[in-house]
């Protein structure tokens, strides 16, 4: 499993140091060893490592990493370069298109963003091959709460995107005001007619930030 670093890393040591986190690590640990589990050990903690807590500017909530080969690599939504675009990215980008114009690409690799402060967060880290949400209730869940309690703890102007039932679940925990809360539907085919769909979260972001005194984010994911 790999390791968390730099300003995450003080961040949420007390986590380390509490028994459920004995028991997801052990858990994790296993679960490598015996059976196929994305993603990639050390790509388990990417969302942290690109976007680096003083940097944080967006943080999009997702569920549990693609269960699909190749697919996860630690950012929620994201597939690396050479895999086909997921259904759910398809979508945010129709979206993405429609609200600011931006040309749809032809990859599905998103850090980009993430190195421009937009935390890509599932709020499980880990899954087994071909069985989705296998891993949740394991102690992740408790783990990404203390890091979406650290982001809220952060006095600066930030913008949550919550997609979905389960992200929506979340709001309770936020409760800073210099923080601006956008909810819509999830962007998966089974919803994102429900009000996905024309909400324009990547323009109302960018409008925060720009109020604020804060460099908007670049939307575009340029072809490879």
């Amino acid at each position: 499993m790999g390791m968390i670093t730099g300003d995450w890393l003080e961040a949420l040591k007390p986590e380390f140091r509490k028994p459920y986190y004995g028991k997801l690590f052990a858990f994790v640990k296993n679960e490598y060893d015996t059976k196929q589990i994305f993603p990639p050990a050390d790509d388990i903690f990417n969302a942290f490592h690109l976007t680096p807590l003083k940097e944080v500017k967006v943080v999009i909530l997702g569920q549990d990493p693609y269960h699909n080969e190749g697919q996860a690599h630690g950012l929620c939504f994201s597939v690396k370069p050479d895999v086909k675009i997921p259904p759910s990215l398809v979508n945010i980008y129709k979206e993405l298109h429609e609200d600011l114009g931006c040309y749809i690409p032809n990859n599905g690799y998103l850090e980009k963003w993430a190195k421009q402060g937009v935390l890509l967060l599932n709020t499980v880290l880990t899954v087994q091959a071909h069985a989705a949400f296998s891993h949740r209730g394991k102690g992740w869940e408790e783990f990404t709460d203390a890091a979406i309690r650290i982001l809220d703890e952060q006095d600066r102007p930030m913008v949550f995107i919550l997609w979905g039932r389960p992200a929506q679940m979340k709001k309770s925990m936020l409760h800073n005001p210099a923080h601006l809360i956008l909810e819509a539907a999830h962007p998966s085919p089974l919803s994102a007619d429900k009000g996905f769909f024309g909400s324009r979260p990547f323009s109302k972001t960018n409008a925060y930030l720009e109020e604020n005194g804060l460099i908007p984010i670049d939307w575009q994911i340029e072809n490879i």
